[in-house]
């Protein structure tokens, strides 16, 4: 594992929702004790769902941990990378303020860092390559995928509790039918097109 040589207090950093057209960008800061991990941790999306809810939940009674949501009115302002970094950010800014201090080091999965005073390395394929953003990623995953199953209750038609926002052919066919709700993204194509069509 990439963790191995890097100062600790390390934090890994990783975030879901870039590509869904509906929900919002959520990004999970972690850092790991140095011992007795959690056993599994890996890549969220190489987990089911019953398992990375398992590891979500031993993660947070570990780990220090940290949380950061950017909703879709912001996306749509500041466009999906730029709220993904600021998602990310949010995060660390979260683990900070729980610590009492910096973590000497930020480990983030992808080629792209935030703009922050954190020394920090990027890790393309870090969710597989380095614990503490494998746990990132599976808390990431795991709360954003929580908050579209509660919306889905409010909006069932769109399939969100198993498209999780994806352009599904559910989600699409919904989206034709029913117009956007106040949880797309309005600067993302296939939503756009609908307010074009309305």
């Amino acid at each position: 594992m990439v963790d191995i040589g890097f100062p600790t207090p390390l934090c890994g950093v990783d975030e879901a929702g870039r590509g869904p057209l509906a929900g919002p960008v959520v990004a999970a800061a972690v850092i790991l004790p140095e011992r007795d991990c959690p056993p599994g941790i890996n890549d969220s999306k190489k987990l089911t769902e019953k398992t990375r809810a398992r590891l979500c939940a031993e993660i947070r009674g570990c780990a220090v941990v940290g949380v950061g949501i950017v909703h879709p009115e912001e996306i749509d302002r500041l466009n999906i990378y730029w709220a993904t970094m600021k998602a990310m950010t949010l995060a660390v800014d979260a683990v900070v303020e729980r610590l009492g201090c910096h973590p000497a080091h930020v480990l983030v999965d992808g080629n792209r860092l935030p703009k922050w005073g954190y020394a920090a390395t990027p890790i393309v394929g870090g969710d597989a390559k380095s614990l503490a953003i494998g746990a990132a990623s599976i808390v990431a995953k795991h709360v954003r995928d929580e908050m579209m199953i509660a919306a889905a209750q409010e909006w069932p038609a769109y399939g969100w509790h198993s498209n999780k926002g994806y352009g599904s052919a559910t989600h699409l066919a919904a989206l034709r039918e029913h117009g956007p709700t106040p949880l797309h993204r309005r600067s993302f194509a296939p939503v756009a097109q609908c307010y074009l069509d309305l």
